[in-house]
């Protein structure tokens, strides 16, 4: 199960984790992100334990958007010990994301 995270728990939940977080930036609107939504849920159930899966509302936390420079969506992005590691734009495979765990 995808955390859903918002300004309010992001510094907790992500950045302060022992584990790595993989960070779903979407929105409801969003065709690709739609296509995602699955792909998000299975990571999520196959890295439990390794590591934490959640995912950002855009449109309710444009701060963290803009932190983050997020331009386009779905973008994920795979944080570890509170810095990022890697970026994905768009629709991508699961195995790729799942490569870089």
């Amino acid at each position: 199960m995808e955390l859903n995270l918002s300004l309010e728990n992001f510094q907790k939940e992500v950045l302060n984790s022992n584990d790595p977080v993989l960070v779903d930036f979407y929105a409801d609107w969003c065709g690709p992100c739609k296509m995602m939504a699955p792909v998000v849920e299975s990571l999520a159930e196959e890295l439990k334990g390794k590591a934490k899966v959640g995912k950002i509302n855009v449109d309710q936390n444009q701060d963290l958007a803009i932190e983050y420079n997020v331009m386009s969506i779905p973008t994920l992005i795979i944080f570890k010990d509170g810095k990022e590691t890697k970026r994905f734009v768009g629709v991508r495979d699961k195995n790729e994301i799942l490569n870089e765990f």
